[in-house]
Formats: C-alpha cells, sequence, structure tokens
C-alpha cells in the first residue's frame, strides 16, 4: 500500500506539477480509506467497489460536508486509475461510484428596504460623487445587469432616454431590459453632469469614464464605492457587491410576481435552469411567512 501511494504521490508531483499541500491532502485521504478498510482485512490496493461505496457512507454518516466527500473520491478515482494504467490492478473499482450531491447554494440577496437605505444614502451624498452612485445603484437594481456590462455601458447606450437598454452580454448576445423611471431619471442626471466636463465626459465614449487603462469605471472601482455606501447606510459591506444587487433585482422581481421566462432573458442566462435557482429563495419566504403567520403553525397558548 504505501508503495503504491508513494509511486501515485511521485506521479502528480512530476507529471501535474501538484503542490505540497495537495500532496498532503490526498496522502491524508488515502490513509483514511486505508484505516477504513484495514477493519475488514482489506487492503486498498485490492479494495472493491462495495468497499469504496461502504467507504463514502461511512464519511457521510459521520457528518461529513457533500464537497468533502467529493473531493476525497476525487482523489481515490484518480489513485486507482493509476492503478490500472500502471497495470498494478485489472480494473478501477470507482468507475461505478456516484459522487454525492453537492446541492447548489442559493444566492445572497438584500431585502427591498436595505436597497432602498443603499439609494437613500447614495443620494444624500454630495454633488457629482452622489449623482453618480445614484445612477449606477438605480441602473444595477433596476436592470439586474453583470458588473462588467453596466460598468462598460456605452455613452450612446442611454443618448436618448430610452425605456429599455440594449445590453451586450456573455458571448456578445445582445438583450433588451427594462428601465425603470427612477433609473431613466439619474441617468439623465448623470449624463449632464457628465457632458460638463468635456475632459471625462463628451472625449470618452463609456457612460461612465475614467482615467484607467480601460477608460471607463473598474470592477474593483465600483466595488469600493459600493462598499463605502453600504457602511454609511448601516450595512454589513460584506454582504453588498454588484452581484448581491444583482440577485436582489431576480428575486424582487419573482417575489412581485413577474414570470420565470422574462426573469431569465434579462438576466441573460442561457440556460432557464440557472434562474430557477431564484425560485428556492421564493420557496424559502413562504415557509417563513406560513410559520409566522398562519394559525396552526405555532403551538397555541392555552387559555
Amino acid at each position: 500500500m504505501s508503495r503504491h501511494v508513494d509511486s501515485f504521490l511521485e506521479m502528480l508531483a512530476a507529471e501535474r506539477g501538484a503542490a505540497a499541500n495537495t500532496l498532503d491532502a490526498y496522502r491524508r485521504d488515502l490513509d483514511d480509506l486505508a484505516t477504513f478498510l484495514s477493519r475488514a482485512a482489506m487492503d486498498v490496493a485490492a479494495a472493491d467497489t462495495e468497499a469504496i461505496r461502504d467507504w463514502l457512507a461511512h464519511q457521510a454518516a459521520s457528518g461529513m460536508a457533500a464537497r468533502t466527500q467529493a473531493r476525497r473520491l476525487s482523489c481515490i478515482r484518480q489513485f486507482y486509475l493509476f492503478l490500472f494504467a500502471e497495470g498494478l490492478r485489472a480494473d478501477d473499482p470507482t468507475t461505478t461510484v456516484d459522487a454525492p450531491r453537492l446541492g447548489r447554494p442559493l444566492p445572497k440577496y438584500l431585502s427591498e428596504a436595505e436597497v432602498a437605505a443603499l439609494l437613500d444614502t447614495a443620494r444624500a451624498l454630495e454633488a457629482e460623487a452622489g449623482i453618480l452612485m445614484t445612477a449606477l445603484l438605480e441602473t444595477l437594481y433596476a436592470t439586474g445587469l453583470r458588473v462588467s456590462e453596466l460598468i462598460s455601458l456605452p455613452a450612446a447606450a442611454v443618448a436618448r432616454d430610452p425605456s429599455v437598454l440594449i445590453v451586450r452580454g456573455k458571448g456578445g448576445k445582445e438583450r433588451m431590459v427594462p428601465l425603470s423611471d427612477p433609473a431613466r431619471a439619474a441617468l439623465s442626471a448623470w449624463r449632464s453632469v457628465r457632458d460638463a466636463a468635456p475632459a471625462k465626459g463628451k472625449a470618452s465614449r463609456w457612460l461612465f469614464p475614467s482615467h484607467g487603462a480601460s477608460g471607463h469605471l473598474s470592477r474593483s472601482g465600483f466595488a469600493k464605492m459600493l462598499a463605502r455606501i453600504a457602511v454609511a447606510a448601516g450595512l454589513d459591506p460584506g454582504r453588498v457587491s454588484p452581484h448581491v444587487l444583482r440577485h436582489s433585482f431576480a428575486s424582487h422581481l419573482l417575489a412581485g410576481g413577474a414570470d420565470l421566462r422574462s426573469v431569465q432573458q434579462m438576466l441573460g442566462h442561457a440556460d432557464i435552469a440557472t434562474t430557477e435557482i431564484y425560485t428556492h429563495i421564493l420557496d424559502e419566504q413562504r415557509i417563513r411567512l406560513v410559520r409566522q403567520h398562519h394559525p396552526l403553525a405555532a403551538p397555541r397558548k392555552p387559555d
């Protein structure tokens, strides 16, 4: 066993450039499998499919996270594939072993009140900074754009006060996203400020110009501005990001009765399965509503 593991780890280091931490983790995973199999007097090199499944079941029963189980199984798969390729085994016992289901983490989002607090704080900023931040936030929350799409909007996109934005998203695909009245007003106010400063406005093709290499506001620049607004609004800046506002846009639309297909199109998702993750948020909201307000959801107090 030890000789086979050493050979496997040497191959990972030499042929794949595996880091020392990776090699240590793989050795621990294989040692854990060896310890488990030793209870049945079975050697790792001779383990069969059922033994591997029993090992995974043991990990699950002990409360190990599915993601950790999947990582360990990946290591074991590579080990047995190595033994098979080297002629040290006649088969690979992991080929029919299913990986644990990882599930999908629910997207983080803000409440409507928290978004309103961000917008109120942005509007309260002085002069140009407030006008710029209000335009960015109103547009992001009204459209659910990806941050890269927002900061790289061309000035021509809003030159005639449009009721919809035409956005070029992933893969160069264009989509139309409606603009709310508050977003249109905020963009109009920003255009006036932008165009009044030729060095930064009319000379640039970007709606949100900057002096950086790209010529427009950077992702990190916007993220820093948003973090400052979050702190001023009394929110944890760790909970606030451009992508969280995109999630908030989708979640609030669905909560308000929008259909899933329309939200998919506005977000620019190629597959509706990507958009369906937001329905799980609504399911959780409905469960909380029932638990909080249904007369039979909580035990009655004795008279």
